[in-house]
């Protein structure tokens, strides 16, 4: 029993609760190559489907019900990659049992459904992690390296357009598109996607000031809004300008974010993989070959966290303030169109 104990404390035993496309590449095999990991069991209501994901990823268990996965007294850590809507039912459950939490973003549809979450970490004292994994993404750790030792001169404002088609490639790909079914993932595809952006402007310029923002539906193609702007003011007076569409033509499709500084600019795509960084010297282009798994580099640091090796990557405050932002563009604002 000792030697177990020892283990349990020592080794992070992952069960991943919704195995669905986004496990497949992005993160699902990090969990077991990562030092001091090990993916113990998955998760899917399908119970042929959870059998086949194990069986194609070498997993010793699955499970068709979330609850028999997290009574597994060998599994310590929980990874929620469910629709956001169940996001805050089983990270509660994981935690009232024990277990640590990595939960994906959004973190959960709403402000207050976080807020709940928050008091349960509180109350428990327990782990949790949300998937903000850009933050340990190399690119972007170089972009915040640029900005940060002062090559671009003190930061003045940000520019973000993403500009989308209504079925673009960004969005992993699902048997129903609960995406845009706001009940369910708390918006549209700016609630799945902006989160990266968001997050990422957060970590680099600190808790925005100040922020307001608007959507319009422009499209009938799903319920939720497919049109949204805003901006944010963050610390240091720097100023944030942003547009989200997702009823785009091919043909005007558009990834960019762009930093300015009093010396220099930097520019990049947010689900590309190439950083321009000009200054009065000279342009230079960085191109960067992202991880086969890109959330390994998030879920290193997170398994660490767990160990108590290192300082949390990403808490559910910090996600509950960029969740603060996406709430109050699209659900704070005038409602136009129809």
């Amino acid at each position: 029993m000792g030697n177990e104990d020892n283990q349990y404390r020592t080794t992070v035993n992952w069960g991943i609760i919704g195995c669905g496309n986004v496990t497949e590449v992005k993160s699902g095999p990090a969990f077991a190559k990562v030092p001091h990991s090990t993916l113990m069991a998955v998760m899917r209501r399908d119970t042929a489907k959870a059998a086949d994901y194990a069986k194609r990823h070498n997993v010793p268990r699955w499970y068709s019900n979330a609850y028999d996965l997290m009574d597994n007294p060998e599994i310590n850590a929980i990874y929620i990659a469910t629709p956001p809507k169940q996001h805050e039912e089983y990270a509660l459950a994981a935690l009232n049992r024990g277990k640590f939490v990595y939960v994906e973003k959004p973190v959960t549809t709403d402000v207050l459904s976080c807020s709940r979450m928050i008091e349960a970490v509180q109350k428990t004292k327990g782990k949790l992690v949300v998937a903000h994994y850009r933050r340990a993404v190399p690119m972007f750790q170089y972009i915040k390296r640029v900005v940060e030792d002062g090559r671009l001169g003190k930061i003045k404002s940000i520019q973000l357009r993403m500009f989308q088609p209504h079925n673009n490639e960004l969005i992993a790909s699902a048997e129903s598109n609960w995406r845009v079914i706001p009940e369910l993932s708390g918006g549209g595809y700016f609630y799945d996607l902006a989160p990266h952006q968001l997050d990422f402007l957060q970590f680099v310029f600190g808790i925005p000031v100040r922020y307001y923002g608007e959507f319009v539906h422009q499209s009938t193609h799903y319920p939720a809004e497919d049109a949204v702007s805003g901006i944010i003011e963050y610390p240091n007076n720097i100023t944030f300008n942003g547009q989200w569409h997702f009823d785009k033509p091919e043909s005007e499709k558009e990834d960019s974010c762009l930093i300015f500084g009093e010396q220099g600019s930097v520019e990049f795509p947010f689900f590309g993989n190439t950083v321009k960084v000009n200054t009065s010297a000279k342009e230079e282009i960085v191109p960067f070959d992202h991880p086969t798994h890109i959330q390994q580099p998030m879920i290193e640091k997170v398994v660490r966290y767990f160990l108590g090796q290192e300082e949390n990557p990403c808490t559910i405050e910090e996600a509950l303030a960029s969740l603060r932002v996406m709430e109050d563009f699209v659900y704070n604002s005038v409602v136009k169109g129809s």
